[in-house]
């Protein structure tokens, strides 16, 4: 789908109501968690061959006790131009947001891939 069907204001909508929906516990270590949106990964950090829909970064959540004080938040972000391509209407979208948002939260949780995809979260 042409991602020009689906306005940022629009996609990060999506995130929002994406966030608003989690369990009061998830939403307790996304707090800590700095959520963005941006339209496309950087050229220098793409891999050829590989979509990215989003990228945690960070300290996974069963490697520390909290943030090391004077250090920046954890990142998930977003990329909204390959969501909104992997998608074949824009009524798919908010559920592919969703998606994306919580595979990324279970990296920050320490959850690997192998375990995503077992759990339906890839």
């Amino acid at each position: 789908m042409d991602p020009a069907m689906v306005t940022r204001d629009a996609f990060e909508a999506m995130v929002v109501d994406a966030l608003d929906s989690l369990p009061t516990w998830v939403q307790a270590v996304v707090s800590e968690i700095a959520v963005l949106v941006e339209d496309e990964q950087a050229e220098s950090e793409r891999r050829p061959g590989v979509l990215l829909l989003g990228l945690y970064r960070g300290i996974p959540r069963t490697s520390h006790y909290g943030r090391t004080p004077g250090t920046l938040p954890d990142t998930i972000t977003l990329f909204r131009a390959p969501i909104v391509k992997a998608c074949t209407t824009v009524e798919e979208v908010p559920a592919r947001v969703r998606t994306v948002l919580v595979h990324e939260i279970g990296h920050a949780m320490g959850l690997s891939e192998a375990r995503l995809r077992e759990l339906g979260w890839a």
